[in-house]
C-alpha cells in the first residue's frame, strides 16, 4: 500500500531549482538517480537536516573539546580524536597558533601509542622509544620498565631507561622519565631484561596547619604518623617534577624535611620563584 502524499507548489526565483538540486545532491537526497529537492525539503521539515547560520563554538566549548581530544589520544582512539579536531577547525574560530597545532594533530598516525604500549608493558618487553621535544629535537630512550600513570587529568608514560638525564636533578632518580603520549614518535621492541619497577626515593614531609587533617593519604605513602601539632609522611617518590608540583600547592603547610638533596633542590626552586617577584633580593 503506497503512502499518502501531499503536493506543495512553491514559487521560487529563477535559478533556485538548480541550487536546490545541487544542495540535494550534496546532502545525498535522490529520487532514483536524480537529486530530489522534495526529499530535501522533507528532511528539513522532519528535523533530519539542519539549516541556518554557521555554528559558532563558545570558548568554554572549545576548551572542553580540546580536553576531549587529549583524552581520546591518550586512550588510543585516534580516529575519534580526529573527528573532534575537525569539528574544532570547522566551527571553533580559533587563533592561528591553536589552529596550526590542531592541524598537526590531525595528521597523527592511526595506530594509538596507548595500545602498543599496553601490549609491551603487559608482556614485560623492553623497547626503544623516540620522543619529540617541544623544541623539535628528538630524544631516544632504551626502556626497561614503564607504566601509564594519570597526572592532572592526562595520561603519561612513566619509565625507567638506560640513559641518564642531562638535566640537574636528584641523583637516585636520574634514570626515570615522565613522557607525554602525543609526543612519542616511534616504539620498537628490543632484547634484554625487564627491570620491574621505577627507581624510588623515600622523602619525608611534615604537614601542619589545616593540612594535618585535610591531607588524604596516597598509595605511595609508606609512613603516616599523627602528632599533636604536626603530621609526618614518608613517601616513595619516583618523579621529582610531579612531586614538587604537588608540594607547591600545599604552600607553607607542607615542609620537605629530607633527604637533604631533595629538600635543598625544592628550596632552590622556591627561591628562584621568589626572585621573579623580588629581583632586588640576593639569593
Amino acid at each position: 500500500m503506497s503512502r499518502k502524499k501531499e503536493t506543495l507548489t512553491l514559487s521560487i526565483p529563477s535559478g533556485t531549482k538548480a541550487q536546490l538540486d545541487a544542495l540535494a545532491d550534496r546532502c545525498g537526497y535522490y529520487w532514483g538517480k536524480s537529486p530530489s529537492p522534495s526529499a530535501l525539503v522533507t528532511a528539513i521539515a522532519q528535523g533530519e537536516l539542519r539549516v541556518g547560520a554557521d555554528i559558532t563554538l563558545s570558548q568554554p566549548q572549545v576548551h572542553s573539546l580540546q580536553q576531549a581530544v587529549g583524552d581520546l589520544i591518550d586512550a588510543g582512539h585516534i580516529e575519534e580524536a580526529k573527528s573532534v579536531i575537525t569539528l574544532l577547525l570547522d566551527f571553533g574560530h580559533l587563533a592561528p597558533p591553536l589552529r596550526q597545532r590542531l592541524m598537526q594533530q590531525v595528521s597523527l598516525p592511526t595506530e594509538g601509542w596507548r595500545l602498543q604500549l599496553d601490549q609491551l608493558i603487559q608482556a614485560q618487553q623492553p623497547f626503544h622509544l623516540v620522543y619529540g621535544k617541544p623544541s623539535g629535537n628528538l630524544s631516544e630512550f632504551t626502556v626497561r620498565y614503564a607504566e601509564l600513570v594519570p597526572y592532572e587529568k592526562r595520561l603519561y608514560l612513566q619509565l625507567w631507561c638506560e640513559e641518564l638525564s642531562h638535566r640537574p636533578g636528584i641523583a637516585a632518580l636520574q634514570h626515570n622519565r615522565s613522557l607525554r603520549l602525543d609526543r612519542i614518535q616511534g616504539v620498537v621492541p628490543v632484547t634484554g631484561q625487564w627491570r620491574g619497577q621505577l627507581d624510588t626515593l623515600a622523602v619525608e614531609l611534615q604537614l601542619q596547619g589545616g593540612l594535618i587533617h585535610g591531607y588524604a593519604s596516597r598509595p605511595e605513602d609508606i609512613e603516616d604518623v599523627m602528632a599533636a601539632d604536626a603530621r609526618r609522611i614518608v613517601r616513595q617518590v619516583s618523579n621529582p617534577f610531579w612531586f614538587f608540583r604537588e608540594v607547591r600547592r600545599y604552600g607553607p603547610d607542607c615542609i620537605v624535611v629530607g633527604p637533604a638533596e631533595v629538600r635543598d633542590r625544592f628550596a632552590e626552586e622556591i627561591a628562584r620563584l621568589y626572585h621573579h617577584y623580588f629581583p632586588e633580593v640576593q639569593l
